[in-house]
C-alpha cells in the first residue's frame, strides 16, 4: 500500500516564508538571546552545592561561550579571529563563573553580579563584532570598542589572576599559570591594533616577552606579604601599563607622555601594595 503524498498549498508555503523572514533576529538581538541563555546558566551553576561538580560546569559554560560567541560572530570569522575574538569572550565567562564561587552564598550579592556579567558580555559581543567588521573595513567605531575591549580585558584578568592566587598554590606553579593568562590575554589585545587575518611577527614576538615579564612578577610578588587582592591588582596595572604602551607602539603613537602616563599608574598602584603589606612575622 503505498503511502499517500501530503501536498502543501502555494499560499501555505508563502506564508512560512513570510514567517520565517519576519522572525530573522538581527545581530544584536542574537547577542541578547546568547547573553541571556549564558547568564542563566552562570545562575545555574550556583545551584550546585558539590564542589567537585562546580568547577566542570565553569569549562562548561565557557565552551558553550566559545560555540555561542562562534555561533553570533560567524558572518566574518576567519584565521586567526577564531582564537583572537572568541578566547576572550571565553575568558570573560570563566572568570566571573570563578569569581562566582568565592562570593557569600547569598542571592543578594550574586544577581548584581550576574546582571553585571550579562552587561558586560553583551558590550564584549558589540566590541568583538565591531573588531570582526573592521578587519575587512573601516569604521568609526573602531576606537570607542578598543577602549572598552581594554577595559573588559582588564577586568578579566584582575578576576582570573585573584582565582588563581586565593587557591594559595606554590610560586611557580602561580607563575606557570599567571604566565599562560597573561598571554590569552595580551595576544588578542596586541592584535586588535592590526586586525589582520594571520597575526604579525611583532605581536606574537611582543605577547610572548609580556607574558613572560608578568610571569615572573607573580612568582616574585607571590613571595611578598600582601593581601592576593592587591597582588591581582598590581599585575593588572602591570598588564595595562605594559600592553597600553604596546599597542601604541603598533599604533606608532608611543609617545614620552603616554608613556609617562602608563607608567604612572603602576607607581600609584605599586605604593599602595607597599602600604598594604604586612611587614610583621618576616
Amino acid at each position: 500500500m503505498k503511502m499517500p503524498i501530503i501536498v502543501i498549498p502555494s499560499w501555505m508555503k508563502k506564508k512560512w516564508i513570510r514567517w520565517e523572514r519576519h522572525i530573522e533576529l538581527s545581530k544584536r538581538q542574537q547577542f541578547i538571546v546568547i547573553t541571556f541563555f549564558l547568564t542563566l546558566i552562570l545562575m545555574l551553576t550556583q545551584l550546585i552545592s558539590v564542589e567537585y561538580i562546580r568547577y566542570p560546569l565553569v569549562v562548561l559554560l565557557a565552551a558553550i561561550t566559545y560555540i555561542g560567541s562562534a555561533f553570533g560572530l560567524r558572518d566574518d570569522l576567519r584565521g586567526v579571529e577564531w582564537f583572537t575574538l572568541l578566547i576572550p569572550l571565553t575568558l570573560y565567562s570563566a572568570a566571573v563563573a570563578l569569581f562566582y564561587f568565592l562570593l557569600p552564598a547569598r542571592w543578594l550579592t550574586r544577581i548584581p553580579v550576574a546582571f553585571l556579567y550579562a552587561f558586560g558580555l553583551y558590550g564584549y559581543l558589540l566590541t568583538q563584532n565591531i573588531y570582526n567588521v573592521a578587519a575587512n573595513r573601516t569604521i568609526a567605531l573602531l576606537r570607542a570598542a578598543r577602549s572598552v575591549g581594554f577595559l573588559l580585558t582588564i577586568i578579566t584578568y584582575y578576576l582570573l589572576v585573584l582565582t588563581i592566587l586565593s587557591f594559595r598554590s606554590y610560586p611557580f606553579f602561580n607563575s606557570l599559570f599567571i604566565g599562560g593568562i597573561s598571554w590569552l590575554h595580551i595576544f588578542p589585545a596586541l592584535w586588535s591594533v592590526e586586525l589582520t587575518e594571520k597575526a604579525s611577527g611583532r605581536v606574537i614576538a611582543l605577547s610572548i616577552s609580556l607574558a613572560v615579564v608578568l610571569s615572573q612578577l607573580s612568582w616574585a610578588f607571590s613571595l611578598w606579604p600582601m593581601p592576593t587582592t592587591m597582588i591581582a591588582l598590581l599585575l593588572s596595572s602591570v598588564l595595562y601599563s605594559t600592553v597600553g604602551m604596546a599597542q601604541e607602539y603598533l599604533s606608532q603613537k608611543l609617545y614620552k607622555k603616554t608613556i609617562i602616563e602608563f607608567v604612572s599608574v603602576c607607581v600609584i598602584v605599586f605604593l599602595a601594595a607597599l602600604l598594604t603589606t604586612r611587614w610583621r612575622g618576616i
